[in-house]
């Protein structure tokens, strides 16, 4: 684990088994984690990797991580190897998202690997900075530009015999769209459920079917039901096909101890297909990027997404 995440010739992919307390329990459970751009998950069959078997479990953007010290003797944690992630602007200890490895080598790499996927451009940025100083350049032109969902990212190249940090903003960018253009294609794969591969040009439409935020024929009253059933949490939410308009799908969400309900739109434009929460201005390829991206921003929201009510195969 610790290797892999120091000498990888590809972008190292963070997972591994860790100890979780179940949230209101004095109870723990090993679970299979993940950690992705948009947070840490874990897998609720195995170690299985699939997204629709992919639990949220924390983000980092509103949260603080500590190494936690004394988790075995107050907490009844498995180990002493724990660390745990308490909300910025939440004091309550009942808030806390606590974790715990197996050896110190593994607590350290995934500590590790969190900041730098937090602050990662921050401490590059703080590098360049003191290296432009020494070599008489202006600090003020060191690197372009980027969005505040960006600022933990550092653009690598792994195709040479050494890796090196993309500088050009133009190539940095047509390496993200080539990556993502190679991660449509591995989704090309998946069966749908006749068992034939998924046509390319179905994929933005039909991809999120295998979340398990998505419910796919469901009423209003059957949505409202299970955010219910899941509790008036903040945050508690799924994704479900509109009854009125049958080319839309709408988001219901839990906020302010009330169900609220979003239309999400499907937009053409020069030949593509778009999906948006707000009239445009904020547009998605597909389903899961804009779940993805409403877990890490609030946006038009009134808050952001933070626990998925799961759909259940019957």
């Amino acid at each position: 684990f610790f290797q892999m995440f120091l000498s990888s010739s590809t972008y190292p992919e963070i997972h591994g088994y860790l100890h979780a307390k179940e949230q209101g329990k004095k109870s723990w459970k090993k679970l299979y984690f993940l950690l992705r751009r948009s947070g840490l998950y874990f897998s609720t069959k195995g170690t299985s990797k699939e997204p629709r078997h992919l639990q949220f479990f924390c983000e980092f953007s509103n949260s603080d991580m500590y190494m936690s010290l004394t988790g075995k003797k107050i907490s009844g944690a498995p180990t002493n190897y724990g660390f745990c992630f308490k909300p910025s602007k939440s004091g309550g200890t009942r808030d806390l998202k606590q974790l715990c490895a197996d050896d110190e080598q593994s607590r350290i790499c995934w500590m590790t690997a969190i900041r730098l996927l937090k602050y990662g451009m921050q401490l590059y940025q703080n590098y360049m900075q003191l290296y432009q100083g020494r070599s008489g350049c202006s600090p003020l032109s060191i690197t372009p530009m980027r969005s505040i969902s960006e600022n933990s990212l550092v653009a690598m190249d792994f195709s040479g015999r050494r890796s090196r940090i993309i500088e050009n903003p133009t190539e940095a960018l047509s390496v993200a769209v080539e990556e993502g253009l190679a991660w449509r294609r591995r989704g090309c794969l998946r069966l749908n459920s006749h068992g034939s591969p998924l046509a390319i040009s179905n994929i933005g439409t039909s991809i999120h079917r295998s979340q398990s935020w998505f419910h796919h024929k469901i009423s209003r009253e059957e949505a409202q039901r299970l955010i219910l059933q899941h509790g008036l949490v903040d945050g508690v939410f799924l994704v479900r096909d509109s009854q009125s308009n049958p080319k839309t799908f709408v988001l219901s969400l839990s906020h302010g101890l009330k169900i609220k309900h979003f239309q999400i739109v499907p937009l053409q434009d020069d030949g593509k297909l778009f999906y948006t929460l707000d009239d445009g201005h904020t547009r998605f390829t597909d389903l899961i990027q804009l779940v993805e991206f409403y877990q890490l921003n609030k946006g038009v929201l009134p808050c952001k997404l933070k626990h998925y009510c799961a759909r259940i195969a019957l």
